[in-house]
């Protein structure tokens, strides 16, 4: 198999806990044919999507984390010259990464298997996507308007502010109701009314973790990365300072899981991060999930195998031309 992997620069990567490495060095134990780039080096010519992809050899465990690989001299190539074109460019979704999503879409028409579905990513708002499934999420509100947003605090009496299009944890606020900034907390993060955000009732389970369930294929994995929030923190994610402990799915994690995952797989989003804080979908990662290497390192269940195994089923199937928005 010939794997493209779209990402951030390589040489950037935190190969100890990096979730594209993990794929990667799962691919190469097998066997298969590394090639990268970077969204930004796709360009389409005389109709033929197109991508400066470099074939990337990995070298040896134990090599200097900040040299990992060998890149031959990058060529322009049709990304439906590869057996699947593995999209892992991580968020913001701006702009950029939009126009990533249409030529990506436009490679598809033309044969290119991309993994995630170039549309589907577009269609799945990471926070606005668990409005598809509101029997597992908890109260939710989407707006930019300050009096909803105050209506929504006082209904409630502790609440989480988000943005749409944050990672990491950015730009989150626990707002209760004494709180003494409530103003400028709202005027902050709707910038005063021209964006909009989401509210939800703050969930006290986050003490317990905010619970990564990876779904791959539309089948969650066994175990899933429980991020727990350091003291003093609301925020679980990684990037703020949580820490990652591996558990079993329990009984209600398998409930959200087995539903959602049919759904989003027939849809073509094959891997897939499901946020969940006790008993609640929270949040539904289609861009770049992370949490691999976690759950590798603690449990017998190792997601870049299986996501890989996935990948390679896809390559074997008949190749089709696609139709935007069509099915494969």
């Amino acid at each position: 198999m010939n794997l493209l992997v779209i990402a951030d620069p390589l040489a950037t990567f935190k190969t100890y806990k990096d979730s594209t490495f993990a794929m990667m060095r799962e691919a190469a134990r097998r066997g298969h044919r590394l090639f990268a780039m970077e969204a930004r080096e796709m360009v389409v010519r005389e109709r033929i999507v197109l991508g400066l992809a470099a074939e990337v050899t990995l070298k040896a465990p134990g090599a200097d984390a900040h040299d990992w690989f060998d890149a031959a001299e990058p060529s322009f190539a049709p990304l439906s010259g590869f057996d699947i074109v593995l999209m892992r460019k991580d968020p913001p979704f701006d702009n950029e990464y939009l126009y990533a999503t249409h030529l990506l879409e436009l490679a598809e028409v033309q044969g290119a298997r991309v993994v995630n579905r170039p549309r589907a990513i577009r269609d799945f708002n990471e926070k606005l996507a668990v409005a598809r499934f509101p029997q597992f999420a908890p109260p939710t509100l989407v707006t930019s308007l300050e009096p909803v947003l105050r209506e929504f605090l006082a209904e409630h009496g502790d609440v989480i502010f988000k943005p749409l299009d944050g990672m990491g944890g950015s730009g989150i606020f626990r707002v209760r109701l004494d709180d003494p900034n409530i103003g400028v907390i709202i005027e902050t993060v709707t910038d005063h009314g021209r964006r909009t955000i989401m509210a939800q009732r703050y969930l006290p389970e986050i003490r317990d973790g905010d619970k990564r369930v990876l779904l791959i294929d539309g089948v969650p994995a066994s175990h899933a990365l429980a991020r727990i929030p350091k003291a003093g923190e609301t925020r679980g994610n990684l990037a703020a300072g949580g820490t990652g402990v591996a558990r079993p799915l329990t009984a209600r994690d398998r409930e959200i899981a087995e539903t959602v995952g049919p759904v989003l797989r027939d849809l073509g989003l094959t891997l897939v991060g499901l946020d969940v804080i006790g008993s609640h979908l929270t949040e539904i990662n289609v861009t770049s999930p992370t949490g691999m290497q976690e759950i590798a390192q603690q449990t017998p269940c190792d997601p870049a195998a299986l996501m890989i195994d996935a990948l390679e089923r896809l390559a074997a199937r008949p190749r089709s031309i696609a139709t935007p928005g069509g099915s494969r």
